[in-house]
């Protein structure tokens, strides 16, 4: 990294709906933190040579490149930012860590354990050269998630009894949707489960502190086949309107969980709940208390204070836009609320902050590794007829 103008030079990998957050990301978080770094987007990469040097002008990008390889052997580059389908994750970040700069990968880190598992044992060895890594769960940073965990971790809800959480979404019930990506096992590892249900998975455990430790659960693919897509390929793919393929992933997981403090848990991923957008959240229940987040009004919280006088027992709005809230002093004054985007604004931030400190960010790969460790149990436990499946340790 260069010291004398005290750059952070970021090459990305990938510029769809991931890349185009992220890319928003990179261009807001120097202009709202005081960061001892100023990002610079040097180059963005795709296998397209026309769309990719369409996306960089319009993302914001100072180059683009079609290959890669050729992104990470450059010199210009610090961060390399991997915004792929799961089945290139591994091979794009472990060569960017054997060529000493930093990633940033989204999730689920990988498609398989034993991908994890390399991932990791390339992060740790890259570390040691002061090389950093994390995990793009990006709802860790809504505000209300952060201040969720807090008040966690203060002893407000006593012991944690009950965990439930839900993540549903209907963007592929119409049976001409087409074979796009995200349907294919080959590349996106699983289907809802590891799309959406990586979130709640890392959501909880990061809220609660404790690790889900088995699981026993049920996945179904309510349509089988579907036409092979044409000229698109994300989330707004239009079909080619020809031969059918095999959908080779899970529509919807449904799964009941204990975790390593002793809670019991029930999760939900579903890509087929009609009529729910983007509809997450997560409920816990403690001795004290109870804490309620719900994505579609991401500047609340509600808590229900078990220790008040019953005559004055009841959930509570708390509305997460005060300066003293997580991130927020940043933002606008109270009352004035924030979005979606501003998740990946605040990972940037803590991102860049880490590397300039020479700390560890997190979620880190190995945290990243617990979740992949849990998807694998879920897959395993459906595969066996909902038997119940612990979930392997993260140093096996």
């Amino acid at each position: 990294m260069s010291t004398s103008d005290r750059q952070l030079r970021v090459g990305m990998v990938g510029y769809a709906f991931m890349g185009a957050a992220h890319s928003q990301a990179w261009r807001t978080v120097n202009r709202v933190f005081d960061l001892p770094l100023r990002v610079r987007m040097a180059a963005v990469c795709g296998r397209d040579q026309e769309k990719v040097a369409a996306a960089a002008a319009r993302l914001g990008w100072d180059d683009h490149v079609t290959d890669w390889r050729e992104l990470i052997a450059r010199d210009d580059i610090d961060v390399i930012d991997v915004c792929t389908p799961g089945d290139s994750h591994a091979e794009i970040a472990i060569a960017a860590l054997a060529a000493g700069k930093h990633v940033l990968c989204e999730k689920p880190l990988a498609n398989t354990v034993a991908e994890a598992r390399a991932m990791v044992a390339a992060a740790d060895a890259a570390r040691a050269q002061g090389v950093r890594t994390i995990c793009g769960f990006n709802y860790r940073r809504v505000p209300a998630v952060t201040l969720m965990r807090q008040m966690v971790e203060a002893g407000r809800l006593g012991t944690i009894r009950h965990v439930r959480a839900v993540y549903l979404q209907d963007w592929i019930i119409d049976p001409e949707f087409p074979l796009v990506w995200r349907l294919q096992r080959e590349r996106a590892g699983s289907g809802a489960l590891g799309d959406i249900g990586a979130h709640i998975i890392d959501l909880t455990q990061y809220v609660t502190g404790q690790r889900i430790a088995g699981v026993s659960a049920v996945t179904e693919t309510f349509i089988s086949e579907r036409p092979l897509p044409g000229e698109a390929s994300g989330l707004a793919a239009s079909s080619s309107g020809g031969a059918l393929g095999k959908v080779t992933v899970d529509d919807a997981a449904i799964f009941t969980a204990r975790l390593s403090g002793g809670a019991i848990a029930t999760y939900e991923a579903s890509r087929f709940a009609t009529g729910r957008k983007n509809a997450l959240r997560v409920e816990i229940n403690g001795s004290r208390g109870s804490l309620v987040f719900d994505l579609e009004r991401l500047n609340e919280l509600e808590f229900y204070d078990n220790d008040r006088p019953g005559a004055e027992q009841g959930f509570t709005r708390i509305l997460v836009t005060e300066p003293e809230h997580p991130y927020l002093s940043a933002w606008w004054p109270p009352g004035h609320i924030i979005g979606y985007e501003h998740s990946f604004t605040h990972q940037m931030r803590d991102f860049v902050q880490a590397i300039a400190d020479g700390t560890d960010p997190a979620p880190s790969f190995t945290d990243a590794l617990g979740v992949q460790l849990v998807l694998d149990a879920v897959q395993r436990s459906a595969d066996a007829g909902s038997t119940w499946t612990p979930v392997d340790p993260l140093g096996a």
